[in-house]
């Protein structure tokens, strides 16, 4: 079974740039459609804010986002990033990662607490 832990969250201020990765414990699923980044601010409903597709390697982004963040797929123990640059207060939450495949396979991490701040 896949389990997903988020890391790299931290206080920072606005301007500044951050990396958050996504970590896996388990044996990777063979057929997966996409991976993606999502964060929730206090008060707020869960929002995209970037997907890879795993085969293609094709990127969405949500339109807050686009041109700031970079998200990323590498190896099988690490396999998705997100680079975040020029943060903003509004960017501040928790950031969760996604697994999405075939079926009922959809795994989700604890996520990881972004705060941008002066």
């Amino acid at each position: 079974q896949v389990q997903l832990v988020e890391s790299g969250g931290a206080l920072v201020r606005p301007g500044n740039s951050l990396t958050l990765s996504c970590a896996v414990s388990g044996m990777l699923p063979a057929d997966i459609y996409f991976m993606g980044w999502y964060r929730q601010a206090p008060g707020k409903e869960r929002e995209m804010v970037a997907t890879i597709s795993w085969i293609y390697g094709r990127t969405n982004y949500a339109t807050s986002v686009k041109d700031r963040f970079t998200i990323s797929r590498d190896n099988a123990k690490t396999p998705m990033y997100l680079q975040m640059n020029r943060l903003r207060p509004e960017d501040t939450g928790v950031y969760f990662c996604r697994l999405n495949g075939p079926g009922q396979l959809d795994y989700w991490g604890q996520g990881t607490q972004v705060t941008v701040s002066s």
